[in-house]
């Protein structure tokens, strides 16, 4: 009856979680697009317009989203959303409240597709951080950097790919131009099975990249500024939309801000080599700064490990424990503490410097 879901992702473990809303009458659909508490859902009997009333949670974090598998009235004007099925993944973020808040992006992901544009300056900062959010959220990164047509000479954008692999341990890195069809066999072989999200800032190319995918004109696509490559809003919701490889596409706006949400798993995963030197280090909480028997930076002076990785590094497990210390009051607290030891220790060391002179 339901094999109608099959191309969005319906299997029978979806369908066993359903089964207790079978008996209430209801459909299974999954949600393509929300918009200020309605949401489009693709069930066996088409698309159908749902308000989403009866699952408002007090938790923002289980707010119905993109991806969601559903049960949903089966008639009526209006239809309502009843349940929402447990989530297998979640992409999230933290919001730019100053509350300690996530935002799901996208649900039931299987691949991470973060979209990185070749035309301007790489950001390999921004692309470990996105990576962070990727892996925390269970899905499995790839890395596309897009507009390889700007990048002619062939040294050059080899280059530009080992750097990012460098940044990337253990993820896919393409070069695609979907301009003129270049590398994307590749993708599409990739994301030809499962729920598969596109991620990245305004001017990537995720609308061009999403049309080529899906094989026609479904997103409207803007020009990119020169001056920085950055483009407006072309998408300005989430939109699930099906590829005819196989596989389910979800295109996402534009990200300005990527905020860690208690995505510390995630943090070590794309700093995978930092930790387990760690692992080596005199001290179990070394810092990695100044402490005696650090193997962190032995490796960088001795050049195994760039300096750019380990401030990366550094500045996101700070903003990391941060965002959890915000609703963790043992841990704000530790955190006060040894903000306050390492203030007297450099105060001391200044001091002692001094009657050195």
């Amino acid at each position: 009856m339901f094999s109608a879901l099959a191309p969005y992702g319906w299997d029978e473990d979806w369908a066993d979680a359903f089964a207790p809303h079978t008996a209430d009458g209801l459909l299974p659909g999954r949600v393509i697009r929300v918009d200020r508490g309605q949401c489009d859902i693709v069930t066996v009997g088409g698309t159908v317009r749902a308000d989403t009333e009866f699952v408002v949670p007090r938790d923002p974090m289980k707010v119905v989203c993109t991806g969601d598998w559903v049960a949903v009235d089966p008639g009526g004007d209006p239809r309502y959303v009843r349940a929402c099925l447990p989530r297998r993944t979640a992409f999230v973020r933290s919001t730019s409240s100053k509350r300690s808040e996530g935002q799901i992006l996208a649900a039931n992901v299987d691949h991470a597709v973060i979209a990185v544009s070749l035309a301007v300056e790489l950001d390999l900062g921004r692309v470990e951080r996105f990576l962070a959010l990727a892996w925390e959220s269970g899905a499995q990164p790839v890395v596309v950097l897009t507009k390889a047509d700007l990048v002619p000479d062939p040294v050059t954008l080899a280059h530009l790919v080992q750097d990012v692999e460098t940044s990337a341990p253990g993820v896919p890195v393409l070069t695609v131009s979907a301009l003129h069809g270049e590398g994307l066999d590749v993708l599409v072989a990739l994301v030809g099975s499962g729920t598969s999200v596109l991620l990245g800032q305004s001017g990537a190319g995720k609308s061009t990249l999403a049309n080529a995918l899906v094989g026609t004109d479904v997103m409207d696509v803007q020009a990119a500024r020169d001056v920085d490559g950055k483009g407006r809003h072309t998408t300005t919701t989430r939109n699930l939309l099906a590829l005819p490889s196989g596989g389910v596409l979800i295109d996402t706006p534009g990200l300005r801000g990527v905020g860690l949400y208690d995505a510390g798993s995630g943090v070590g995963q794309v700093f995978s080599e930092i930790e387990q030197l760690a692992e080596r280090c005199r001290f179990h909480d070394c810092a990695h700064e100044t402490e005696p028997g650090c193997a962190v930076r032995s490796a960088v002076d001795g050049g195994e490990l760039p300096v750019r990785r380990l401030e990366s590094y550094r500045k996101l497990v700070r903003e990391n424990q941060w965002i959890v210390a915000k609703t963790d009051a043992r841990l704000r607290s530790e955190i006060k503490k040894d903000w306050k030891r390492k203030g007297a220790e450099g105060r001391a060391a200044m001091q002692a410097k001094r009657g050195r002179r």
